[in-house]
């Protein structure tokens, strides 16, 4: 047989192997289900869609370290490590949310003896511009209740008035309750209970600010928010189970809900709004329809979406051997 032909032979024959071979995963879309990889990120207690960085949710540990974590939902990879100056030690921060003015508020909020301490604090600093490790002065406000202390695990600022608001955690049910109008560091604020909520361990109010999502442990609810209070007894929204179920946010375009937990490569899980709005043709990407298979689906994610039909790679590796065998039947001629 002449060399040429042995060398096209060789080249169709290692063609079909890599072919049979798994293909590298390309970079999912933005806004998608997503583990948090970092392993200094055990404790997940809150999420936050990023304002100035697409892609990018914002989060922290239930801890004492003033640090703050941004994560790539297309990787899940830290991409910047915030270090909070400025303030005290924290005691349990639980909670986190990106106001209209592009700042982050991070809720020092919890209280796990539910009433041992007078105050809790927030803390507030400017969403960095560029993604990094580094250190950020944050302002700090001291919070307490007009109605007594108590625990609380939920920050929510509502996206065209500023306004802060904290949702406490019982057992056998909590309050939602109203900051001012405009945080001080002088003095105390004072949060005034406006409603009743249930077991809450995270909320964030939609990008349009009609809507309200409080999450517990085993379910989630969406609220109309009308005339600065929730409005009916809410929608659930079927929050996915999860070990210790610790945050929750609307994506950038309020079209779908991410729900995350504590442990670690904890999985943030997407849920898509079933009165979701109609899709930005300038925001990339649309979510799938309702009732067909998304990107969190196993037909569309992981090592699903990327092995394709068994019987396929069976017909392309059965292939490649008949040809390699053929080969080296030639060679031995």
């Amino acid at each position: 047989m002449r060399t040429g032909s042995r060398a096209a032979l060789a080249a169709a024959a290692a063609a079909l192997v890599l072919a049979a071979a798994p293909a590298h995963a390309e970079e999912r879309p933005a806004d998608q289900d997503f583990t948090i990889a970092d392993p200094r990120i055990t404790e997940s207690s809150g999420l936050a869609a990023s304002r100035a960085h697409p892609g990018i949710y914002w989060t922290h540990n239930d801890q004492d370290q003033p640090l703050i974590y941004g994560i790539d939902s297309r990787t899940g990879e830290t991409v910047a490590t915030l270090t909070m100056a400025g303030v005290g030690t924290p005691r349990d921060m639980e909670a986190i949310a990106v106001g209209p003015d592009g700042d982050i508020y991070v809720g020092d909020i919890g209280d796990n003896l539910d009433g041992s301490w007078d105050h809790v604090w927030i803390y507030r600093f400017p969403e960095p511009k560029t993604l990094k490790d580094q250190t950020v002065r944050a302002k700090q406000y001291v919070v307490k209740y007009a109605d007594g202390p108590r625990n609380a695990e939920a920050l929510m600022v509502h996206p065209t008035t500023g306004r802060v608001y904290i949702a406490s955690k019982k057992e056998d049910g909590g309050g939602l309750y109203a900051g001012p109008e405009r945080l001080s560091t002088s003095g105390t604020n004072t949060f005034r209970r406006i409603g009743e909520v249930p077991w809450v361990t995270d909320g964030a109010f939609s990008p349009d600010g009609e809507r309200l999502l409080l999450r517990g442990y085993f379910s989630a609810r969406e609220y109309v928010w009308k005339e600065g209070r929730v409005d009916g007894d809410g929608t659930p929204v079927g929050a996915p189970f999860q070990g210790q179920a610790e945050s929750a946010t609307y994506t950038p375009d309020g079209s779908a809900f991410l729900f995350g937990s504590e442990g670690v490569r904890s999985r943030v899980v997407r849920v898509d709004r079933k009165d979701r709005p109609a899709a930005d043709p300038t925001a990339g990407p649309t979510a799938p329809a309702p009732g067909t298979p998304g990107p969190s689906a196993p037909a569309a994610t992981g090592t699903g979406a990327q092995d394709g039909s068994p019987t396929t790679g069976f017909l392309v590796l059965a292939g490649a051997t008949v040809l390699v065998l053929g080969i080296k039947r030639l060679l031995r001629r």
